[in-house]
């Protein structure tokens, strides 16, 4: 877990006066949702928004989107009807203070630097990853590193907040001069969109009892983003690498299914968290299973939203994940939620560790951690109480950091105007 050294520039910023100077109602203007493609992207959004209605009640808020199709929109109108959703640039800079959201990079890059160029506006960012520049992890991912462009764009910041401490680390060593530098939890933590109705329906209809099951999430080395976003070219050397590993990294999850099912009695739903999983979760998770384990393991053959997905999670005994952010936003429910991660992902997964759950995170470019995550599985779903006890240790932590810098964001929006 992060030492508290991390967080003292927060209590030390709080005391400035511009906060108490403040009277007028700020207009904060979120800059996120990423893409629909993934559950977790589209995660973000909601969260960080839960967390503005909690902690900033003063203030107006307006969504300044990528991208919120595929039914998006009318899941985020329903539990955020207050919330004015801008389609243009002109209107997004008529606000007066810029959150940029959670995500993989500095996202909105683009939109940050014309932002102050055009506006001259203050702006912040909320729970990102960061890796320096040329990292390896970042060539496979298709992501930007913290080159001088970047570290411009965030010396100028109001705050910089790092969803995990590899990436906060990165930030203070390249020296960015934003007068706040600490960790935050990513905002899916907070999310809390729900479709009942639909999920209810789809656990009735596979026999899934609250309580009585486990999900599990897949997850290749590099996403096939071509299989589901038009124009997105076909990446050999991605499928190869995804070829090349896909067995080494479902087995020991794979493993972790048998366990489950013969000594629980539970069943288990494999599920997806971006809309490529699917076929991969069948392939690698479903397919190769014992024939007594097959009847007790449900496939789901369809991509989902946020909202039902979240139905499904916090009726669930805990989650068996590759992906990132189903468990956070079931840990952020109260649910236990054990993360396998690999080089080619971000930092991101560090958080766990940062956030007390390191007995609950897993490499699988290590064997040694790659053979503990069955016996790991098999404990949480043995023990139930004693997992939502230590999730909800964790949350604790996650909620006060939430407090924390949502008090550094109000203060900042505060003084803005």
């Amino acid at each position: 877990m992060l030492s508290r050294r991390h967080f003292l520039p927060t209590f030390a910023s709080l005391a400035s006066p511009r906060l108490v100077r403040a009277r007028k109602t700020p207009h904060i203007v979120l800059r996120s949702s990423w893409q629909t493609v993934n559950i977790g992207d589209i995660g973000h959004t909601p969260g960080v928004l839960a967390l503005l209605e909690r902690h900033v009640p003063e203030a107006k808020v307006s969504l300044w989107p990528m991208d919120i199709g595929n039914g998006v929109e009318a899941m985020l109108r329903r539990r955020f009807p207050k919330v004015a959703i801008l389609k243009t640039r002109q209107e997004a800079h008529a606000c007066d203070f810029l959150l940029h959201g959670s995500g993989p990079y500095l996202t909105a890059h683009r939109d940050v630097a014309e932002w102050r160029k055009e506006t001259g506006k203050p702006y912040g960012v909320y729970g990102i990853t960061m890796a320096a520049a040329g990292d390896p992890g970042l060539l496979r991912m298709s992501n930007n590193g913290l080159d001088g462009y970047c570290r411009d764009l965030l010396d100028t910041a109001r705050f910089v907040f790092l969803r995990d401490g590899v990436s906060l680390d990165v930030v203070r060593k390249h020296g960015v001069k934003s007068p706040v530098i600490e960790f935050c939890p990513d905002g899916a933590f907070a999310a809390d969109v729900r479709d009942d109705q639909t999920a209810l329906a789809f656990l009735s209809q596979h026999g899934l009892e609250k309580g009585r099951f486990i999900c599990c999430l897949p997850r290749l080395r590099g996403t096939p983003y071509w299989r589901v976003k038009p124009g997105y070219a076909f990446d050999g050397a991605r499928h190869r690498h995804n070829e090349e590993m896909k067995e080494h990294d479902h087995a020991p999850v794979r493993d972790g299914i048998v366990s489950i099912v013969r000594e629980t009695g539970m069943k288990v739903l494999v599920c997806p968290e971006d809309a490529t999983q699917m076929e991969t979760g069948k392939e690698m998770l479903v397919d190769p299973l014992p024939a007594s384990v097959k009847p007790h393991v449900v496939w789901r053959e369809k991509y989902w939203l946020t909202s039902e997905a979240l139905s499904v999670y916090v009726r669930s005994a805990g989650l068996l994940s590759m992906e990132m952010h189903s468990p956070i936003m079931a840990l952020g429910n109260g649910i236990p939620a054990i993360v396998c991660r690999f080089a080619e992902q971000t930092t991101k997964g560090f958080m766990w560790r940062d956030i007390g759950l390191n007995g609950w995170l897993f490499d699988l470019d290590k064997e040694e951690e790659s053979r503990r995550v069955a016996p790991a599985a098999l404990v949480m779903a043995r023990n139930p109480r004693e997992a939502r006890k230590k999730a909800a240790q964790a949350l604790e932590f996650v909620h006060k950091r939430q407090g924390e810098t949502m008090a550094v964001v109000k203060q900042e929006a505060m003084a803005a105007v």
